[in-house]
C-alpha cells in the first residue's frame, strides 16, 4: 500500500498527515511532536489557524533532536483570504515561514477562492455580518503563488475549497506557469465528493480530504447534526476489522488515493489515527460507505454566501 501520492511536480506527498485546525496553541507543539514520533511526516497548517509558531516549535524540536530531517517532512500551509492581492501574497507566505521557522514549504494553498478586504481583521464583515470582498480575482492571486515557486519559498502550489469551474479557470488561464498540484476540500462519508475528486484526479491534481472525521469539535456544531464517529453503520464496519470508527474514516479516503489529514491533540489518538495501513476495506464496504453521502458540510462558510467567488453554489 503506497503511503505517498505523487504530485504533478514529481514530489511524493505522504497520504496521511496531521491536521491542526482548532488545535490550541498551548497543545499543538506536543501534538506535532507526538505525530512525528508516531511516524507522521506530513503536517497540515494554515495562517488563519493562528498556531503556526507553535507548530514550528514542534517541528524544530524534532529536527534538532535528530528524529527527522527537514527533507523527510512535508509541510503544508495556506494563504488566507485577506492576502489575495498579488503584491501581498509573498508577505503572507514569508510570515508563515518565519512563524514555522522554515525556509520553504512543501505545498502552499490558496485557502479559499474568495478574497477578503486586506487588513488586520481575519474576517472583515459588514453590518449584515457578510464578509467584505477585496474585489480581487483568484487568477491574479495565482500569479502571486507562482512567483513563490520561482523564488524558492514553496516547492508546490495548490488550492483549497475550489469548485470544478474555479479550477478550470486556473487551468485555462492564459500564460499559466504552474498547474495546481492539490485541491484540499472537505470530504467524508456524508460528503463523498465523487464528481470533484474524479475531475481533479483526471487533471493530475491530487485531492486532500479535510474534516475526515466530521470535525466534531467545530465551534458551530448543533446537537441535531449527524455524527460520523457515532454512525452505527460505520461502527459495524469498524468492529468487523477490529478497528475504531476513526480508523475506518481515515482508511476510506486512502483507498480512493485521497490524502487525509485527521486532527487530534491527544497522543494516543494521534498514534491510533496512524494505524490504518494494516487493514483494507473491501470493495463492497467502500461502496456501502460511499452510499452514506448526503451532501452535508461541516464547513459551509455560511458568512460568505454572497461573495462573488463563493464556491459551494455549484453542483461540484
Amino acid at each position: 500500500m503506497a503511503t505517498t501520492v505523487k504530485l504533478n511536480t514529481g514530489a511524493e506527498m505522504p497520504i496521511l498527515g496531521l491536521g491542526t485546525w482548532k488545535s490550541p496553541p498551548g497543545k499543538v507543539t506536543e501534538a506535532v511532536k507526538a505525530a512525528i514520533s508516531a511516524g507522521y511526516r506530513h503536517i497540515d497548517g494554515a495562517f488563519v489557524y493562528q498556531n503556526e509558531a507553535e507548530v514550528g516549535v514542534g517541528v524544530e524540536t524534532m529536527i534538532k533532536d535528530g528524529v527527522v530531517k527537514r527533507e523527510d517532512l512535508f509541510i503544508v500551509s495556506k494563504l488566507w483570504c485577506t492576502f489575495h492581492e498579488k503584491p501581498i501574497v509573498r508577505q503572507a507566505c514569508e510570515k508563515t515561514l518565519s512563524d514555522l521557522k522554515l525556509d520553504y514549504l512543501d505545498l502552499y494553498l490558496i485557502h479559499w477562492p474568495m478574497g477578503f478586504q486586506a487588513g488586520t481583521e481575519l474576517f472583515p464583515s459588514d453590518s449584515a455580518g457578510e464578509m467584505i470582498s477585496d474585489n480581487t480575482h483568484f487568477l491574479e492571486t495565482w500569479e502571486g503563488m507562482e512567483e513563490l515557486v520561482d523564488a524558492g519559498l514553496v516547492k508546490a502550489i495548490g488550492v483549497s475549497n475550489f469548485n470544478k469551474e474555479q479550477i478550470e479557470a486556473i487551468l485555462n488561464k492564459p500564460g499559466l506557469k504552474y498547474k495546481p498540484a492539490n485541491n484540499q476540500v472537505e470530504c467524508h462519508p456524508y460528503l463523498t465528493q465523487e464528481k470533484l475528486i474524479n475531475y481533479c484526479q483526471s487533471q493530475g491534481i491530487t485531492v486532500t480530504a479535510y474534516s475526515p472525521l466530521g470535525s466534531p469539535d467545530r465551534p458551530w456544531a448543533k446537537p441535531e447534526d449527524p455524527s460520523l464517529l457515532e454512525d452505527p453503520n460505520i461502527k459495524a464496519i469498524a468492529e468487523k476489522h477490529k478497528k475504531t470508527s476513526a480508523q475506518v474514516l481515515i482508511r476510506f479516503p486512502i483507498q480512493r488515493n485521497v490524502i487525509v489529514i485527521p486532527k487530534s491533540i491527544t497522543p494516543q489518538r494521534i498514534q491510533e489515527n496512524f494505524q490504518v495501513f494494516d487493514f483494507e476495506l473491501s470493495e463492497e464496504e467502500m461502496k456501502t460507505i460511499l452510499g452514506f453521502n448526503r451532501n452535508w458540510r461541516v464547513c459551509p462558510m455560511q458568512w460568505s454566501t454572497k461573495h462573488k467567488d463563493y464556491p459551494f453554489n455549484a453542483e461540484f
